[in-house]
């Protein structure tokens, strides 16, 4: 016998799927990640992010920590990526 039965979960994902969502809410999640990647002092100085053709834009009050975050770029967008399980971001741009 044949069921047509599905979780919650899977018709969800189905439904993101076919509406083109899935990308919006796994940028969200990184957004949402932001603070728990960098700490609550850097994220304090943060004052916008967004997400625009897989690339982080990260609006920071400090030269000084836009300089040393810089360094950290590549480190960044792999715990980032990986908070959310998906390759979300290929680049963040500090400004």
């Amino acid at each position: 016998m044949y069921s047509n039965e599905q979780s919650l979960k899977e018709v969800i994902l189905e439904l993101l799927k076919a509406y083109k969502l899935d990308d919006k809410m796994s940028e969200t999640r990184i957004i949402a990640s932001w603070e728990a990647v960098v700490g609550k002092v850097i994220a304090r100085h943060t004052q916008k992010l967004f997400i625009n053709k897989k690339i982080l834009f990260v609006t920071l009050d400090s030269a000084a920590l836009r300089e040393e975050l810089s360094y950290a770029r590549q480190k960044l967008i792999k715990a980032l990526n990986q908070k959310v399980g998906l390759e979300v971001i290929k680049d963040i741009v500090f400004r």
